[in-house]
């Protein structure tokens, strides 16, 4: 980003900048943890003045590495923060492994104090953990959405880019760093200083808490059949009870024929094997993002039995439930 001088946003003088505390598990995602810090960088530079301040913090206060195996020196351990400070988790890969003890009595102590707080990407995992959003809204990268409901039952959680309610607030992951920095700098410093942000960000489309975080079902499949796209919907909102293809036909107005047609035409599979497929993979996903048991896993998956479930999964993926876990498990601990 070129540093030559910018037009800044003429603004009151701030006797104080905000301060965020960024706190950087281990394994966490590097565009998040960017897309944050450079949002309240360029908001200084448009305004010409310094109104917000940042430090990097981890447990051990030494270095905090990326997901990307990049190590970052870190400003401090995780220490005593002022009550106006805003706390950031930043999370990544292995949430659960990075989300320790030491961790978890720090946060649930800041926030005794009033201490604003909450999490990037997967990091909304660390506040649940902590009892933080309980009764709260929520959200969390899609990927780790299925695992989070099952642990975490008295969260709200939503599919938005991100959320705020009351002192704490979540983002799906990616670019949503930005638009929720975006709101913070409009809500402190008015829209047009967050809209000069965005300009110098090439950020041309500022997303709010009504926006959801994945592609629409349309673009995802790459095609635009509005009955299809409804079977989808509903086939990917009743994983544990599956729905028969009959009844999801009769839903739309076709025939099971029909169905079986649409689904061969443009994904080249039957809706009983494209189901099957969406079910698999939140059991992978569970497998590897939680503690549950296989069986359980299975339950959740609408396997009503556990050997059909190993059989289902051993054609779709070469190895079984139990192998995929323990897999899984070796590669997180190299």
């Amino acid at each position: 980003m070129a540093d030559f001088p910018v037009q800044t946003i003429e603004l009151a003088k701030q006797d104080k900048p905000r301060r965020f505390v960024f706190v950087l598990l281990d394994q966490f995602t590097l565009l998040c943890f960017s897309c944050a810090v450079e949002s309240l960088r360029i908001a200084n530079r448009m305004a010409g003045q310094a109104l917000y301040e940042w430090q990097v913090v981890g447990e051990g206060g030494k270095t905090a590495t990326c997901s990307a195996g990049i190590e970052f020196k870190l400003d401090g351990d995780l220490g005593e923060t002022s009550r106006d400070d805003t706390i950031v988790l930043c999370g990544g890969i292995d949430v659960a492994g990075a989300t320790t003890k030491t961790l978890l009595n720090w946060l649930r102590r800041e926030a005794r104090r009033g201490v604003s707080m909450g999490g990037l990407c997967t990091a909304g995992h660390s506040l649940a953990k902590a009892g933080l959003l309980n009764g709260k809204k929520a959200t969390i990268h899609w990927e780790n959405q299925d695992s989070f409901i099952e642990e975490f039952e008295d969260v709200t959680l939503t599919k938005s880019v991100f959320v705020v309610d009351g002192k704490t607030f979540t983002t799906a992951g990616g670019t949503a760093s930005i638009d929720l920095m975006l709101k913070f700098i409009a809500d402190d410093h008015g829209e047009e200083l967050a809209s000069a942000v965005a300009d110098q960000l090439i950020y041309t489309t500022i997303r709010t808490d009504q926006d959801t975080q994945r592609l629409s079902v349309p673009t995802r499949i790459g095609v635009r059949h509005p009955k299809l796209s409804s079977v989808i919907q509903m086939m990917e909102q009743h994983i544990e009870e599956p729905i028969s293809p009959s009844l999801l036909a009769k839903k739309v107005g076709m025939s099971t024929r029909q169905l079986e047609r649409l689904f061969r035409r443009y994904l080249n599979r039957s809706p009983k094997r494209y189901y099957m497929e969406l079910r698999l993979q939140k059991a992978r996903n569970l497998l590897m993002q939680t503690d549950m048991s296989v069986i359980n896993v299975a339950l959740a998956c609408g396997f009503t039995s556990p050997s059909h479930f190993s059989k289902c999964y051993r054609a779709q993926y070469n190895t079984t439930p139990y192998r995929e876990r323990g897999a899984h498990a070796a590669r997180l601990a190299i």
